[in-house]
């Protein structure tokens, strides 16, 4: 009997082994083994990095992240926070890898750093669980010291010239080696399309395109700098031209000062597929009357930085103007739809594509969407390089048609923070959608938005984490009427409160107008610490569909519609939102509910102050988030992107 009964055992055992179900196999997937570390391009103040794995079936690893410049003590280690874990999320026909990301913020730029990453496992590592790395930040372009200086007059100039001189900049440009600055002097350089060779006499443009085809390259210690020379506004006119500037050639060249206007294209940059640059610097520009300020799609360029500059399109300054009228009746005002092109249409501002990427302190406004990563990349492909690295802070972004910022097609550690988005029609941040992330929306501020909210989610992204973000109209993830949504998303220390419940319309359920939707494919999408104010008049507030029976992921259902009329019964319900609280506007310093009788109202930043009053109820409410509220001044970090006592974040160009 002994002896059969170990007989059967063990040809259950072969069996289950032969299914690839055996105990021992089962147990193994739950082991995590480290792969292969990735270092990502550096910006002048973050970090991103990836850790690839197998195994870790069961999703209980995690990677804690500490850094400190390279040669203080061990007392100088900060903590930062922990990589995100990505785990197949899908989106589409793509499926994110099994791996961790994430970011380390507010680093100093030109900086040597090292980075400890420590991986663990209650059901044990395989192989070496930690990664000790020595990176540096990048330094902020500039023009090289030693190079020549070429001087540019434009057409029809009589006075005094600092020799070289040249007449217009094609000519100067003829002559140009690395580390050159060409420097511009106060006029007006401007061609005439129309008639032949006017661009032969004047240095200006290159005949019927009236086009700069700049396709000299520079090094990153010695850029090619066409440079203001400050004795007067340079003002580069396209007189209606397609594209002024074509850098699509041209690594490594250099803008500062100057004024380029009347183009559909001021910089363009780069085509997805065919040619592109890399190391582009447009800094404390003014680009004007134009349907695209900086555009690029080529997903090769890499090391842009763009900084301090003025970006206006071509919309109406005096009232802000949609393009889709389902929630907002923009189809009774005049100038509906908003035009993306043409004489009196802008498309964007600035679009990026490619890697390593630093877009900060700008102030954009009058396009249909302001600053971007290429919307038109696609997922990752084996063989081309995808959107990481990129950072997009303290930009201040008024009056646009669609998005304020747009991480759209991007995969991993997109990082937008510190931003102010004021008078944007539909939706301020938009993830449609994210490759499996992280992209951080980390302390910016959203007013008035009132067609959609202040998020946009379609698409099915995943890998999206809101921290510290004031919020100023409705949350709405993922779209119930065609049963998408999001996976792997994450909030904390948020202030959410809503501007028009109508946003909605058309995208959730017709019967939920409340603050907060969230459907989401993944058991382990989360929210806590957060601030909301209920939309009056509605009974059900808070939404939350994840997959049924406690499945970690069901990409292959529509969640039902679970709504909850208070913060207690969503929490009793789902385990979220159990440290989050009521607010409405009286925390703020002097920030109203925006009025929408008047829904093309363009506010201005002298009426808002979005700081909290001391004695808010969203004052020392948040949770601990290290790097990202180390500097908090009460018992714990306060709601919202503003911390109450701290100096206010410049937004825009800096003097």
């Amino acid at each position: 009997m002994k002896t059969r009964r170990y007989f059967l055992i063990m040809m259950s055992l072969v069996f289950l082994f032969l299914l690839g179900l055996s105990p021992a196999c089962t147990a193994n997937k739950n082991i995590i083994k480290p792969g292969e570390f990735v270092i990502e391009p550096p910006t002048l103040i973050s970090h991103g990095f990836e850790w690839h794995i197998e195994g870790d079936d069961n999703r209980n690893a995690a990677v804690k992240v500490s850094y400190r410049k390279k040669g203080e003590g061990d007392h100088a280690w900060k903590e930062a926070l922990p990589l995100l874990r990505l785990q197949y999320e899908q989106t589409g026909q793509f499926v994110a890898p099994n791996m961790f990301a994430g970011s380390i913020f507010d680093l100093e730029p030109d900086t040597e750093y090292e980075c400890s990453f420590i991986m663990s496992d209650p059901d044990g590592v395989s192989g070496k669980n930690n990664k000790l790395v020595t990176v540096r930040t990048r330094a902020e372009p500039m023009p090289f010291e030693g190079g020549r200086t070429l001087h540019v007059y434009p057409y029809g100039y009589e006075g005094p010239k600092e020799e070289p001189a040249f007449t217009g900049l094609n000519r100067a440009y003829a002559q140009v080696q690395p580390g050159d600055i060409i420097l511009m002097h106060a006029g007006l350089y401007q061609m005439d399309r129309g008639i032949y060779a006017d661009d032969l006499y004047k240095g200006a443009g290159s005949g019927f395109f009236g086009t700069y085809r700049l396709t000299k390259s520079g090094t990153p210690g010695k850029p090619i700098a066409i440079k203001a020379a400050d004795d007067g506004e340079v003002i580069f006119d396209g007189n209606g031209c397609f594209n002024l500037f074509d850098v699509t050639q041209a690594d490594y060249n250099y803008f500062e000062g100057v004024t380029i206007r009347n183009t559909d294209i001021a910089i363009f940059t780069g085509l997805k597929n065919l040619a592109g640059c890399s190391g582009l610097t447009v800094k404390r520009c003014r680009i004007e009357d134009v349907g695209m300020g900086i555009y690029g799609t080529y997903a090769g360029s890499a090391n842009y930085f763009i900084a301090d500059n003025t970006v206006l399109g071509r919309d109406d300054p005096t009232r802000l103007t949609g393009w889709i009228s389902r929630c907002v009746p923009w189809s009774t005002q005049p100038g509906y739809p908003q035009r993306i092109a043409g004489p009196d249409g802008s498309y964007y501002g600035i679009t990026v594509g490619g890697q390593g990427h630093i877009v900060c302190h700008n102030h954009v406004a009058h396009f249909h969407d302001a600053i971007a990563t290429d919307q038109a990349a696609g997922p990752p492909q084996e063989g081309q390089p995808a959107p990481v690295a990129i950072d997009f802070y303290n930009n201040f972004i008024s009056d646009v048609a669609d998005n304020c910022f747009e991480t759209d097609m991007a995969t991993q550690n997109i990082r937008v923070f510190r931003n102010l988005c004021i008078n944007h029609a539909h939706a301020s941040l938009s993830s449609q959608p994210v490759y499996g992330g992280p992209a951080y929306f980390i302390r910016n501020i959203v007013y008035h938005a009132p067609e959609r909210g202040a998020i946009k989610m379609y698409m099915s992204p995943a890998g999206v984490i809101f921290y510290h973000n004031t919020l100023l109209a409705e949350v709405n993830i993922g779209q119930a009427s065609v049963h998408t949504g999001a996976s792997n998303l994450h909030f904390r220390n948020n202030l959410i409160l809503g501007e028009n419940p109508e946003s909605q319309k058309n995208y959730i359920p017709d019967d939920f107008r409340g603050i907060f939707f969230m459907d989401t494919y993944t058991s382990y999408t989360t929210s806590d610490y957060n601030g909301f104010r209920p939309n009056e008049g509605y009974d059900m507030q808070f939404a939350w569909n994840s997959p049924a029976s406690g499945a970690r992921t069901d990409y292959e259902n529509p969640r039902e519609v679970h709504a909850f009329r208070t913060l207690e019964e969503l929490c009793n319900a789902t385990g979220q939102e159990c440290n989050g609280i009521l607010v409405d506007y009286d925390i703020f310093q002097n920030v109203r509910k925006a009025d929408l009788s008047d829904f093309t109202r363009i506010y201005k930043t002298e009426e808002l102050d979005f700081r909290l009053k001391p004695d808010a109820v969203a004052v020392d409410k948040g949770c601990i988030l290290p790097n990202i509220n180390d500097d908090f001044t009460g018992r714990a970090p306060d709601l919202g992107a503003l911390e109450a006592g701290r100096p206010m974040p410049h937004y825009g160009p800096r003097p």
